[in-house]
C-alpha cells in the first residue's frame, strides 16, 4: 500500500479515472463500462483465472445466514453477484443498481435466461443519489464497484441511508497482497498481462490499465472499515481471500 491514511486513501482512489480527463469521475467511469460491456464477463473470468466466482459464492455464504427478503446490489454490472443471491436465496428479492446502460442491459438479458425477471430487476442509476426510499432493503452488497465512486464516503453514507437498522452491508473488493513473494507477482500481473489481454479483447484500452491503478489507490483493510465505520455502520470486519487478492467487508447499519 502507498500509505495507511484513510483520509489519502480516499483522495488518491477519487483522483484516479479511467481516462484521466477533466470530466467527472462517474462520467468517466460510465464511458469506461459501456465500452468494455461487449467483453466485461469474458475479462472478469480471465483475469481472476475464474476465482472471482469462489469469492462471490462465498459473500452469498454469509448472506444467506441472514436471510434476507430485499437485497440492493450497487455497482451491480451485468448482474453475476444478483443473479447468484436470487438462486441461493429464493425467498429474497434483488434490486440491481449501475450508472451504466450498456452493462444493464447485458444485465438483464442474463437475469431473463436465468428465468429469474420476477425476483430480479437490474436498472440505471447513480449509486451517489439512490432513488430508494430510506431503510429500504435489508442487505446491501457492492462486487468490485466502490473503487470507481467518484465520492466513496458519500457512497458508503447513501448505502447506510437505504438499509435498514440492522441490515448488512457486504463489499467485495480487489485488492494487493502484501506478501513479499505474492507481491511482485501480483503487479507484473495486473500491471503487465492484464492491460495486454484487455486489449486484445477490448476496443477500450486504457480501461484495463485503469484497473491496477484503482485497486492500488483504493482503502484496504483496516482503512476501508474505518471509512464505513464513519459512514454510519458498526461491527465492521474484513478478511482477506487468495494471498490477499480480494476482500470482503461487511458491516451492519
Amino acid at each position: 500500500m502507498k500509505t495507511e491514511s484513510p483520509e489519502l486513501r480516499v483522495a488518491e482512489v477519487e483522483a484516479t479515472t479511467p481516462y484521466g480527463d477533466e470530466r467527472h469521475k462517474s462520467e468517466q467511469v460510465r464511458e469506461m463500462f459501456d465500452s468494455i460491456a461487449p467483453a466485461y464477463d469474458f475479462m472478469n473470468r480471465a483475469m481472476t483465472l475464474g476465482i472471482d466466482k469462489l469469492w462471490r459464492a462465498k459473500a452469498v455464504r454469509m448472506i444467506k445466514k441472514s436471510a434476507p427478503l430485499t437485497i440492493l446490489d450497487v455497482a451491480t454490472g451485468t448482474g453475476d453477484l444478483a443473479i447468484k443471491m436470487a438462486r441461493s436465496m429464493p425467498q429474497a428479492t434483488v434490486t440491481g443498481l449501475d450508472l451504466s446502460a450498456g452493462m444493464v442491459e447485458r444485465g438483464n438479458a442474463k437475469v431473463a435466461k436465468a428465468g429469474l425477471s420476477s425476483r430480479v430487476k437490474l436498472e440505471v442509476g447513480d449509486s451517489l443519489a439512490m432513488p430508494y426510499a430510506d431503510g429500504s432493503f435489508d442487505c446491501v452488497t457492492v462486487a468490485y464497484g466502490v473503487r470507481n465512486f467518484e465520492h466513496l464516503l458519500q457512497g458508503y453514507r447513501e448505502m447506510a441511508r437505504v438499509l435498514r437498522p440492522g441490515g448488512m452491508l457486504v463489499v467485495i473488493e480487489l485488492s494487493t497482497p502484501t506478501s513479499r513473494l505474492v507481491k511482485p507477482l501480483y503487479r507484473f500481473y495486473t500491471r503487465r498481462v492484464i492491460p495486454a489481454v484487455g486489449r486484445m479483447v477490448s476496443k477500450d484500452s486504457r480501461a484495463y490499465t485503469y484497473l491496477p491503478e484503482s485497486i492500488e489507490a483504493v482503502p484496504q483493510g483496516s482503512a476501508m472499515t474505518a471509512l464505513m465505520a464513519e459512514a454510519g455502520f458498526s461491527h465492521t470486519q474484513f478478511k482477506p481471500l487468495t494471498f490477499g487478492t480480494c476482500t470482503i467487508y461487511v458491516a451492519i447499519a
